[in-house]
């Protein structure tokens, strides 16, 4: 499938739906070596004058080692009544242990010194702009209690990154 650079502004996104209910693949890396997960934590909004994305990633999880080597990630959104089952798959299985992206039938695409995959109906580039361990000192609540508690019983706590949203791709 081609991909069509489309106007970040001119989305119909709801990313609720999308990212919460639907999911997201989360990838870095080039065309020779690039890892992706699934993630349903982030964002969509403008901060710094410009339209951005957030999501957050596991301090164990092998694509935070992609996403900290790189300037760019993406985040590409695919059918779930289609790949649900190759979503779960790709947030539980580990690239460290096989080629999990392979396993999951998807095809990798390489996308402004990214990458994506040609199955995604929304793909967004961002650049990494921002990002911050989110440790149990800064929650409000004290550690132990609340979201703390329900999150990170293992204290395997996530970074949170802000990618400024630099393209924005349709499948055509």
């Amino acid at each position: 499938m081609a991909l069509k650079e489309v106007d970040v502004k001119s989305l119909d996104i709801n990313p609720f739906t999308a990212i919460g209910d639907d999911w997201m693949l989360v990838t870095a890396g080039d065309a020779a070596s690039h890892n992706t997960m699934t993630a349903s934590w982030g964002g969509l909004g403008v901060l710094w004058g410009a339209p951005v994305a957030t999501c957050y990633i596991r301090q164990s999880r092998y694509t935070k080692e992609f996403v900290d080597g790189s300037d760019l990630f993406t985040l590409s959104f695919l059918d779930p009544a289609v790949w649900r089952r190759q979503l779960s798959y790709l947030g539980r299985v580990s690239g460290r242990d096989e080629d999990k992206i392979k396993a999951a039938g998807l095809t990798p695409v390489a996308v402004d010194g990214t990458t994506t995959f040609a199955e995604a109906r929304l793909t967004l580039v961002c650049r990494k702009a921002y990002a911050t361990y989110l440790g149990p000192e800064g929650f409000v609540a004290q550690p132990g209690t609340a979201d703390d508690a329900r999150w990170y019983q293992d204290h395997d706590y996530h970074t949170m990154y802000i990618g400024k949203i630099e393209h924005a791709y349709v499948a055509e």
